[in-house]
């Protein structure tokens, strides 16, 4: 009896073993993981508030954070998303990805790796292949260079492949086609080239091709029997001639800014599930269909920028789900079909620079577009004959004999007079005016009587060509008669292009649209602030130029001369990842000094100023000699439904007056601030709460010691600051985005503050870099 006992004793201690195994199993790691994970956290340097982490951390059961979700399954680490998005990561001296990738190897289980703006810089290791279980890469956002290794070819079972926003080179390894599972291949923005190769087309499970932003070249392999593709985008390359043999079942078709040159094939027309078509900016020639139009899933089309023709008919049926179409610079005729008219404020329709019968969009004389249109059939157009159709009178009169030919010859003189004499009577009231508003004598009487208006900011004038009025001829000449080639830009106030005066003066030049019918005076004071806009830290007005309406001579176009920028914008020199040149800290100050300046200038050196011109850090452009220049001023001008008779502003008390225009400066000083952040960071500023979180980084950084604030600061630059001068421009970058309007500093404040950590700077520069000039001195 005692036997039993004991030996029944025995089997529950046995059993209760057994069970206390597999439940401690089921909270700890094999110690090759864990101890892989605390040497990857070593090596990426993680946030304080994972400074705790040890072998002995229960990792599969921590709390998931911004920076790190780690995910098991089975006592295996199955899924790693480490994210630098809300933290600066500080990588250690001597960082190797050979390092990162040989522990990433010791997690045997890991189907889902995501390492995302961590700042890693080098090449993508061949021990990549060693994770052979992984089904889900991310590593976008980096800085990893140099070719994909061929071994990413071993990931037999990854599904989703995502390298966007680094700095690859090379070709596309040919071995991807071996990746059978594969449904996601996205490129986007590195430096990849050469052509596409045909293996491609062997990925049938692939649902989103995604390669913008490259140097791809050549012809794009036969997509169509990939039956699964649903996003094909192709953007920024040099893709070309042939159009892409796509399959059916698309949503996305996005090909523009490539070298696609012959014919849109009829097919598109079948894929009835597409809801974004984009082919603008290429050199497209033939027949455009009217029936993509029709395509029942579509609301974005934009066919802008290419030579296709084709004739438009009202009654042409319409996708209900259309948002958005631009048709514009090509050389279609007939009439905008009545479904493309807006019929509401969330439609938008372009088309301009074509040769069509509506007048609400610049269109070219049909004659433009006549050529083309006989080369596919288009009959020609048959209404009345204005000036742009002469050669088409004459050519039949000559049957007539010579009698014919003095007549249509005496009338066409007739109709070139009288559109001479429009136009002349359109724009001579308006040349009276500039030629009398800018003599130097008076431009210079206006400046002085403005407040606060500093020596140098007189000094802005020098060198700046006069301002004077441009026919409208003179325009069309300098732009190649507006041709797509040279549009530089384009938003809802209109399109910018680039133009060679006859005198050989490179020009900007922005074609707004009037929305309302107005006589020419009624632009008198918009125009005489605008040719004050000259100043070397301000992309500075050359003049403008009036089209009118032949009806009643009121102003159908306003075409405003800038002097040309040619340089990249002040984003491209601090924080674009692909940048092949970065600014130093001089300058980086530099630069602050003189948009600081500008928007000085802006409030003070015009009567009245000019104020919330919401600012961004794209809207600074570099000169050839790198000094920033502001692009975008808060013109009435541009804003629709603006009273344009409106003169300077005197309405309401004095008080009210003056507390209008103290915030309309803090609004300026904030929009400062936001390009401050980035200029210290090194990173870009886009949202609100990429604000908030850098913002709340500076605050903290300023309680830090100093090797704390050269952590959060732009890598580039963080051996080449004093701590006074990253200090001093901390402390202001925060007092600009405070919440309170009157707690942000004045303008003249910025200026001084600036300049005093640029004072700070130069005895560092010296005692560093000795009697050598530091790096950025101008």
């Amino acid at each position: 009896m005692g036997m039993a006992k004991t030996v029944q004793g025995s089997c529950w201690l046995l059993v209760f073993m057994v069970f206390l195994l597999f439940n401690l199993s089921d909270e700890f790691l094999e110690p090759s993981q864990s101890e892989a994970i605390v040497k990857i956290k070593q090596l990426l340097n993680f946030p304080q508030d994972l400074s705790s982490w040890s072998d002995n951390t229960d990792f599969c059961n921590s709390e998931p954070n911004t920076a790190l979700t780690l995910m098991c399954y089975e006592d295996n680490i199955t899924q790693l998303h480490i994210s630098g998005y809300n933290w600066f990561p500080n990588l250690p001296q001597g960082f190797s990805t050979d390092t990162l990738f040989s522990n990433l190897a010791l997690l045997p289980n890991l189907k889902v790796l995501s390492l995302v703006s961590l700042g890693l810089r080098g090449t993508l290791p061949k021990k990549i292949g060693f994770l052979s279980s992984l089904e889900i890469i991310n590593i976008s956002s980096n800085f990893f260079y140099g070719e994909i290794p061929g071994e990413i070819s071993y990931l037999k079972s990854l599904q989703t492949l995502i390298l966007d926003d680094n700095k690859f080179t090379g070709q596309v390894p040919e071995g991807v086609d071996l990746l059978h599972s594969l449904s996601v291949l996205s490129f986007k923005n590195n430096s990849f080239s050469g052509s596409l190769p045909n293996s491609l087309s062997n990925l049938q499970t692939l649902r989103i091709l995604s390669i913008s932003g490259n140097n791809f070249s050549g012809v794009v392999p036969n997509l169509h029997n990939l039956s699964n593709l649903q996003v094909l985008d192709l953007e920024s390359n040099n893709l070309g001639p042939n159009f892409p043999n796509i399959p059916t079942k698309l949503v996305s078709l996005v090909l523009r800014k490539n070298k696609f040159s012959l014919g849109v094939p009829k097919e598109l027309s079948s894929c009835y599930q597409l809801k974004k078509l984009d082919i603008s900016s290429n050199e497209l020639v033939g027949p455009f269909s009217p029936t993509v139009l029709s395509l029942p899933s579509l609301s974005y089309l934009d066919i802008s920028g290419n030579k296709l023709t084709g004739k438009l008919l009202k009654n042409v049926t319409c996708s209900q789900d259309l948002s958005f179409v631009n048709l514009s610079s090509n050389y279609l005729t007939g009439e905008l079909p009545d479904c493309l008219k807006p019929s509401s404020s969330s439609k938008i329709v372009l088309f301009s620079g074509n040769c069509l019968s509506n007048k609400e969009q610049w269109q070219h004389p049909y004659s433009f577009c006549h050529n083309e249109a006989l080369a596919v059939s288009i009959e020609p157009h048959k209404g009345k004959v204005k000036g742009g159709n002469g050669k088409a009178v004459l050519a039949s009169s000559m049957i007539g004999g010579f009698v014919g030919v003095v007549a249509i010859v005496g009338l066409a003189l007739v109709v070139v007079r009288r559109e001479y004499a429009k136009q002349k009577a359109c724009q001579a009231p308006q040349t009276r005016l500039i030629l009398e508003k800018v003599s130097p004598a008076h431009t210079l009487k206006l400046l002085n009587d403005a407040r606060y208006l500093s020596e140098t900011r007189k000094l802005g004038l020098l060198g700046a060509p006069p301002y004077r009025t441009f026919v409208l001829d003179e325009l069309r000449e300098a732009t190649n008669n507006f041709d797509i080639s040279n549009l530089i830009g384009a938003s809802s106030s209109g399109q910018i292009y680039k133009g060679r005066l006859t005198d050989g003066t490179v020009v900007a030049i922005k074609s707004i649209k009037m929305r309302k019918r107005h006589s020419v005076q009624s632009y008198t004071h918009q125009l005489g602030r605008i040719s004050k806009i000259r100043y070397c830290h301000l992309v500075s007005t050359i003049g403008h130029c009036f089209e009118c309406y032949q009806d009643d001579s009121s102003v159908s176009r306003i075409c405003l001369v800038f002097e040309f920028v040619p340089n990249v914008t002040l984003r491209g020199v601090i924080s674009e990842a692909n940048s092949a040149q970065k600014f130093t800290w001089t300058q980086r100050m530099s630069a602050a000094i003189g948009i600081a300046k500008g928007i000085q200038f802006l409030h003070t050196g015009i009567v009245p100023g000019i104020f919330s011109n919401q600012l961004k850090i794209t809207d600074v452009l570099l000169d050839q000699n790198f000094h920033v220049k502001i692009s975008k001023y808060n013109l009435s001008l541009l804003i629709e439904n603006k009273k344009m008779d409106a003169g300077p502003s005197s309405s309401g008390s004095k008080g009210n007056d003056g507390q209008r225009l103290k915030y309309e400066e803090k609004d300026d000083v904030y929009d400062f601030g936001v390009i401050l952040l980035e200029i210290i960071s090194g990173r870009t500023i886009d949202t609100k709460n990429d604000i908030d979180v850098s913002k709340d980084i500076l605050i903290v950084s300023l309680t830090a010691d100093e090797i704390g604030r050269r952590n959060i600061i732009d890598p580039a630059v963080r051996k080449e600051c004093s701590d006074s001068s990253l200090r001093t421009l901390m402390e202001l970058c925060i007092k600009c985005l405070s919440d309170e309007p009157s707690q942000r500093p004045s303008v003249e404040d910025l200026i001084w503050n600036l300049q005093f950590a640029a004072q700070v700077q130069d005895p560092w520069n010296r005692d560093t870099y000795g009697n050598q000039e530091s790096p950025g001195h101008v």
